[in-house]
């Protein structure tokens, strides 16, 4: 959720907390010639390891106007991933911005009540916006549930999800760069958190991702986290190669 200051976002309004953008744009540039998108995930989502972990780092509110917050400083575990995630598919930092609006926001409008606060929202729009594609492991069930958490709003979500057990035990299946969300065990509440999944050259999983315990972006065992915080469903989804961010802003 940083490039050059002179750059103006695609809807003519700076971004909050754009002040150390070179870093984005270096790194986006560092990153473009790898391939496939999984690569730059990787060397991207590597290179914030250690980032501090910092909630509510959004602007805006039901009363207060929403701001498009650009940051490379600290993250939460959504933002985070949008954030690697928009860097991943732009070739500059002007495209950055825009995936990133398109990635956090209904039809890039950057607007508290567009904003994608339910995760499975967030999920949906990057499908529909044929950004990612979900990754259906064996024996994966739909999951029902009655969202309505904080002042987020009702919503009716149907969630394809897959057991830990086969997550675990299917590493071939799952690839490097990976988004996977941990479905919630809250009856009003989706998801809990979300990460990268990271693929060793041996076939281990690891969990790269933003977490508030440790209180910065790390690198852990799959198993270990599963384990620790009882998961039983996690869903997950693949980036396309490089999608057209045509309209983005």
């Amino acid at each position: 959720m940083l490039g050059a200051a002179a750059l103006a976002t695609a809807g003519g309004c700076r971004p909050a907390f754009d002040r150390e953008a070179g870093r984005i744009a270096e790194l986006i540039e560092q990153a473009r010639t790898l391939d496939p998108v999984s690569a730059r995930i990787e060397f991207i989502s590597r290179s914030f390891l250690g980032t501090r972990y910092v909630a509510n780092t959004l602007i805006g509110g039901p009363r207060r106007p929403e701001q498009f917050v650009v940051r490379d400083d600290a993250f939460d575990c959504v933002t985070y991933c949008e954030t690697v995630l928009a860097m991943a598919l732009a070739r500059d930092y002007e495209e950055f911005e825009a995936a990133l609006k398109r990635i956090r926001y209904a039809n890039s409008d950057v607007r508290w009540d567009e904003r994608n606060h339910y995760f499975a929202d967030w999920t949906r729009r990057a499908v529909e916006n044929e950004i990612c594609w979900p990754v259906e492991l064996p024996k994966s069930v739909t999951i029902d549930k009655a969202l309505n958490f904080s002042n987020f709003g009702r919503r009716q979500m149907s969630l394809l999800c897959a057991s830990a057990e086969s997550l675990l035990a299917r590493p071939s299946r799952l690839s490097s760069g990976d988004i996977i969300g941990f479905l919630s065990r809250r009856t009003n509440l989706d998801f809990f958190h979300t990460g990268f999944v990271i693929l060793s050259p041996q076939g281990e999983v690891t969990l790269r991702h933003a977490s508030q315990s440790r209180g910065r972006v790390i690198d852990e065992p799959m198993g270990r986290f599963v384990a620790a915080n009882k998961v039983q469903y996690a869903a997950l989804l693949r980036v396309v190669a490089r999608p057209v961010i045509a309209g983005g802003a």
